[in-house]
């Protein structure tokens, strides 16, 4: 009896970290970071399809997406450029948040504007602007996250902000699809735009982390070395030859999800179901196995090791690929897709919660914007790329063979995590 009960207290006392403020102001946060996501990208192709985009198409434009992936170009000058005004009102991090959340809200009013039937390029280019600012919010929101709290934390900071960015993708996925279904594509992207003010009041409303000192540049060149050389340097130093074994785990991790997650939404419209019936299950279903997976990471991370949890990760997401290919022979069936989705948020939402803790934790909190963006653009860079012709595959194939080849690629990743293992992380 009362090793059940210091077995519950123990578990108890775990739970604690998700009530303190800090994980309740990044519970907002994460939510202003996913809401933009799927805008771009799942929704969008939903969108698109429905106004009788073709496939291939749809798959050149996840493309966009990419911006996400070369956020690391600019990251250093999101890092250490300080913004007129803001910056000394704000501070560095909170003032680069703000001006990357304003300009989601302007360039999502934009695409409310458009109509794809009528023109495809001005949905694109406001797509695009949506994309780029929304990686920019990510890098100084990854800053704060980094630089809010101890190592001991971030994992359970992680479990939270993926929790709040599962939410807003949730929102923007099943949430879009019902405002469209219930109003139209415009009235719904225009209510995505005013979705995001609760992060901008939590930005206003939250503490500038305690600024690191920055040395000041003598010169360009000694200016172009602190703020662009040292952090990828830095990252060398400390790993030496295992930095190219972490930075291929960190370019595949999540290989299988994205590559897949580009023809999802299509597959859905063309396997007959309804924007209520998958805006609902999402919702639902969606949800509660989200929240579940995310909770259940940030408590298994301290009782099982990071390492262990990404393992289980890796296996769950490519495995419930294959869901989808029993789902591709079912056809429309909305229990088969409660039980899909559910297995698909809970696989994701522990892969993602243990990755953002992992990728914390190997970032120098002196480069902290820098080198995650470094971490988090090469975890979707790849993934992208190659999810650009999803469309092309499933013309040329049909949906089975494409979700069994995204279950594959998530095969080298089962090794990547064991040798990774393997390596212990320099301290920062």
């Amino acid at each position: 009896m009362l090793m059940w009960i210091s077995w519950a207290t123990s578990w108890i006392t775990s739970f604690k970290v998700y009530a303190e403020p800090a994980s309740l102001r990044m519970l907002s946060l994460g939510f202003a970071a996913g809401l933009p996501l799927l805008l771009v990208f799942g929704t969008l192709s939903f969108w698109l399809r429905e106004a009788g985009i073709d496939r291939s198409t749809i798959g050149y434009l996840s493309w966009v997406g990419l911006a996400y992936g070369f956020k690391w170009v600019w990251s250093p000058l999101v890092d250490r450029l300080p913004i007129p005004i803001l910056t000394r009102l704000l501070g560095r991090r909170r003032s680069w948040l703000i001006l990357a959340q304003g300009c989601i809200m302007i360039a999502l009013i934009g695409m409310a504007m458009t109509d794809p039937r009528q023109s495809l390029t001005p949905v694109v280019w406001c797509a695009l602007a949506v994309a780029f600012a929304s990686a920019t919010q990510d890098i100084a929101l990854d800053a704060f996250r980094i630089e809010s709290a101890d190592a001991d934390h971030q994992t359970a900071l992680s479990a939270v902000y993926q929790m709040g960015y599962r939410l807003a993708m949730i929102w923007s996925g099943a949430g879009t699809l019902w405002l469209a279904a219930w109003a139209d594509w415009q009235t719904a992207y225009l209510l995505m735009a005013v979705s995001m003010l609760p992060g901008v009041l939590t930005v206003l409303f939250s503490h500038e982390p305690i600024p690191r000192p920055i040395p000041p540049a003598k010169n360009i060149a000694d200016w172009l070395q602190s703020a662009l050389v040292e952090p990828f340097a830095d990252f060398i130093r400390r790993f030496q030859w295992q930095a190219v074994l972490l930075l291929a785990l960190i370019a595949t991790y999540r290989i299988s999800d994205v590559v897949m997650g580009v023809m999802a939404n299509p597959f859905y419209v063309d396997m007959g179901f309804t924007k209520e019936e998958i805006a609902a299950v999402t919702k639902i279903y969606g949800v509660i196995m989200t929240l579940v997976g995310a909770f259940l990471a940030g408590t298994l991370v301290l009782r099982i090791g990071v390492m262990r949890l990404l393992m289980l990760g890796a296996v769950m997401s490519a495995a419930t690929n294959l869901l989808y290919v029993w789902l591709a022979g079912v056809g429309h069936n909305v229990t088969a897709l409660i039980f899909v989705i559910s297995a698909d948020n809970l696989a994701s939402g522990i892969a993602s919660s243990a990755f953002i803790g992992y990728l914390s934790n190997l970032a120098n909190v002196n480069y902290s914007a820098t080198q995650y963006a470094l971490f988090s653009s090469m975890m979707l860079l790849l993934p992208k790329f190659i999810a650009g012709y999803s469309g092309e595959f499933v013309d040329a194939f049909g949906y089975g063979p494409f979700f069994t080849s995204t279950a594959l690629l998530g095969v080298p990743v089962l090794f990547l995590v064991w040798f990774a293992s393997k390596t212990k992380n320099r301290a920062n």
